[in-house]
């Protein structure tokens, strides 16, 4: 797939802690209870220093941190890992997803001053003072606006991505009136794709709950110009392969990160290729999360000890992880080992990653 000397990006979840509990994450259950298969593990400054070399980060171009379960502001050495990397690659671009509500203004000015001009931060804000908490359930709106003012005011360069859902739609265009006077450099009408499901079946709406299990926002989706175009598209596959499982089987994949030689490093401390297919791992709603195919490729490599970047990255690539992947694209079928992750996020005839951006 790749080697270590090809990889130029990155993709760093520093932790699986966030002070948020936002209702369609894996993190938690809808919101509610704690995924019973995370240990909230965290990288530390040390963790990263041994397994990014000063030589290798200086192969890099780019490298971001987001992930699938936490956020980057939680975690105890985020600024300091931002500093080791820029430290050995002064040219290379650093950015961030957030949701921007934890934190001192002290601190959002030191990350501007780190980032300079080669870097940025993806603000997920997700309405203003009266809706933004009810997805980002948790987040409060005071240190959002405190936190994103300090560090563009400091120089920081800002994406706002504004998640459109039915409670907020009306906001769009207030929010980014907002986002340009406060200087952000980019709004996006985010387009979510957490309506699309893995199957063929249609989602309407999800029930958030609070941390105690209480029903607290019904997600919906919003009007027809902000729904994500993969709605529709999904239709038509329906129509020409009968259902999403028999489009899975047998479309051919283009991947992403292979595209751009961007590696994923976990909380965990464990490489794969992507956030998606590490992203399989812990899924809650299974009790037994091995139930899912990356587990297949991981035990067939030694299992997850084999992965940790934490023993030694380069030595992740001699396990043959990312060929096993690589290969399994080949088979017809993904109940014969086409790896059924890798068919959903980088399949060439259906992408609503993608068009949730445009």
């Amino acid at each position: 797939m790749y080697r270590y000397e090809d990889i130029k990006t990155i993709h760093l979840e520093v932790t699986q802690n966030c002070q948020a509990s936002c209702p369609m994450c894996d993190r938690n259950i809808n919101g509610g209870a704690l995924n019973p298969h995370i240990n909230l593990d965290e990288l530390s400054l040390e963790d990263c220093k041994f397994i990014f070399k000063p030589d290798f980060i200086a192969q890099l171009n780019t490298m971001y941190m987001c992930g699938n379960l936490g956020d980057p502001i939680v975690a105890k050495d985020t600024l300091e890992i931002f500093k080791y990397f820029r430290e050995h690659n002064e040219k290379m671009w650093l950015s961030m997803n957030t949701n921007a509500g934890a934190k001192s203004a002290d601190w959002w000015r030191e990350l501007a001053t780190v980032f300079g001009r080669m870097g940025a931060v993806i603000f997920s804000v997700d309405g203003l003072k009266d809706t933004n908490h009810l997805y980002r359930q948790g987040v409060v709106w005071n240190n959002v606006e405190r936190n994103m003012r300090a560090f563009i005011d400091a120089g920081g360069r800002a994406r706002w991505d504004f998640l459109i859902f039915k409670h907020n739609e009306h906001q769009v265009e207030e929010a980014e009136s907002i986002a340009n006077e406060w200087g952000c450099e980019k709004f996006i009408k985010k387009k979510s794709g957490r309506f699309i499901t893995a199957t063929s079946k249609k989602k309407e709406s999800h029930q958030a709950v609070d941390r105690k299990g209480n029903e607290t926002t019904k997600l919906k989706k919003p009007e027809e110009k902000y729904l994500n175009k993969a709605l529709g598209k999904q239709d038509v596959l329906l129509e020409k392969y009968g259902s999403m499982e028999a489009y899975y089987d047998v479309v051919p994949i283009h991947c992403k990160v292979k595209t751009d030689n961007s590696l994923f490093i976990t909380a965990e401390g464990l490489a794969l290729p992507c956030c998606w297919t590490a992203g399989r791992m812990y899924k809650w709603w299974n009790k037994d999360p091995k139930i899912e195919q990356i587990w297949d490729h991981i035990d067939a490599v030694g299992g997850k000890q084999s992965l940790n970047a934490r023993v030694g990255l380069d030595q992740v690539f001699e396990t043959g992880i990312f060929d096993r992947i690589e290969s399994s694209w080949n088979v017809k079928g993904c109940n014969n080992g086409k790896l059924k992750v890798c068919s959903m996020k980088c399949g060439v005839e259906f992408d609503p990653f993608a068009e949730q951006f445009k």
